[in-house]
């Protein structure tokens, strides 16, 4: 009988709990959006504005775009068609920075 080392046996152990995870991850059907990833995404987005307003509606929408935000400032709002075609119901202006 052939003994397995233990840095193979830990590395297979390491393997497969990382890809229970990943299952996990994937069976994962809400679409919630990790902590920090909006607030991240926003601040870049938000850099040039000012930063109470356009930090809650970008947060808004980047929760309802399952955390689709434009890249940065100046960043093309067709990057996200969620956050882009996202509309105030009372104007039907863009609600979205």
């Amino acid at each position: 009988m052939k003994v397995i080392p233990a840095a193979a046996l830990l590395l297979l152990v390491l393997v497969a709990t990382a890809s229970l995870q990943a299952l996990a991850v994937a069976a994962d059907s809400s679409g919630a959006v990790p902590d920090g990833v909006c607030d991240g995404k926003c601040r870049s987005r938000c850099s040039l504005k000012k930063a109470g307003r356009c930090m809650g509606l970008c947060t808004m929408c980047c929760g309802k775009c399952q955390g689709c935000v434009p890249s940065g400032p100046y960043a093309s709002k067709d990057e996200c068609p969620c956050y882009r075609d996202m509309k105030s119901p009372k104007s039907q202006r863009p609600k979205c920075p």
